[in-house]
């Protein structure tokens, strides 16, 4: 069972690094998002949003391997898709590529939820 919680949390944090094409400019936040990022202040809020899933998804891979802070990760990605589906919910009116980040999201729920249950089983049974 490990290695399918390893494997869980591989998948979710490759999920948090794909956001980080982003920090390749303007061309690639469009391509990513959907919308145009004509502003440079804009520009800079959504490349920094990049930055900070990378880091997201670097710690989230990173922990597969590290049981210590496995339940912190799982937290932390659980938190990070959560708190998106929820405001694209509460907001609507969302475009295709942002309906694909929320599926993509849900996606890793049903990852992190089993990883979750997976985790506490293993700790549970030490």
């Amino acid at each position: 069972m490990e290695k399918v919680l390893t494997g869980l949390l591989i998948l979710v944090g490759i999920i948090h690094l794909l956001p980080i094409s982003g920090l390749l400019g303007v061309e690639r936040l469009a391509a990513l998002y959907g919308v145009s990022v004509s502003e440079p202040n804009l520009e800079i809020l959504m490349r920094h949003r990049a930055v900070l899933f990378g880091l997201l998804g670097l710690f989230l891979v990173y922990a597969a391997f590290t049981p210590s802070l496995q339940a912190l990760a799982i937290i932390a990605g659980f938190v990070s898709v959560v708190s998106f589906i929820a405001l694209a919910w509460s907001v609507g009116g969302y475009n295709g590529a942002i309906r694909k980040v929320v599926v993509v999201d849900v996606v890793a729920i049903v990852a992190l939820s089993a990883a979750a249950a997976i985790h506490l089983i293993g700790r549970n049974q030490s």
